[in-house]
């Protein structure tokens, strides 16, 4: 898995700090699913902060397959502390296996997600495309290039990883995060509170 730079797990303190808040794109798949991780700052920029594809062995059975997508999403949020994870929306498509599959995976992750306190919001392929490209029918190739230009992320990204930052993105260009970080950096720093996650448990910081 790609991973740049890596956060320190050992750390396990609030997503929303002094620069910004962290979102996790995820793309599904019961093959490979990706996952991508960007920081949006206060004045509205956007950094990589890392990314991977979960590969589960295909030797594995079907549900032993959704058990290392769902392990593998929980240890990345672990890793990550997103504050947000965005998840895209199975396309519509004319095999109606592959979609049950696809769905399926999509659940696995989307339950490490609330296992782990995280909100998620789902996008279309067509809304990630618009938001990313700026035209909802753009190829996959169009998508990568903007996410080369927009976060300069390393060279031998994989696209199913790309695809996951596509996703983060999309959430990004959806929320005024000007009020909202405002909003979420007061409450992280309110005097006589510890930090918690969105379960409602104290984190632990180390020393």
């Amino acid at each position: 898995m790609l991973r740049s730079p890596k956060p320190s797990p050992a750390s396990r303190i609030s997503s929303v700090n002094e620069k910004g808040m962290r979102i996790m794109g995820v793309d599904p798949g019961l093959s490979g699913t990706g996952f991508g991780v960007i920081e949006v700052r206060k004045d509205g920029s956007i950094f990589y902060q890392g990314s991977g594809v979960i590969r589960p062995k295909s030797k594995l059975s079907f549900p032993q397959r959704l058990q290392q997508i769902y392990r593998g999403i929980s240890e990345q949020i672990v890793i990550y502390t997103p504050f947000l994870i965005a998840v895209e929306q199975p396309f519509l498509a004319k095999n109606v296996k592959s979609a049950m599959l696809l769905g399926q995976a999509r659940g696995a992750a989307i339950l490490a997600a609330a296992e782990a306190g995280v909100e998620v919001h789902e996008y279309s392929p067509l809304a990630v495309k618009q938001a990313v490209v700026g035209y909802g029918r753009a190829a996959k190739e169009q998508v990568q290039a903007m996410i080369y230009s927009l976060l300069s992320p390393p060279k031998n990204l994989t696209a199913d990883a790309a695809d996951a930052l596509a996703v983060a993105l999309c959430m990004a260009h959806s929320f005024s995060w000007n009020n909202s970080l405002r909003l979420l950096t007061a409450k992280s720093s309110a005097p006589g509170k510890q930090p918690r996650d969105r379960g409602g448990n104290v984190f632990e910081e180390s020393g």
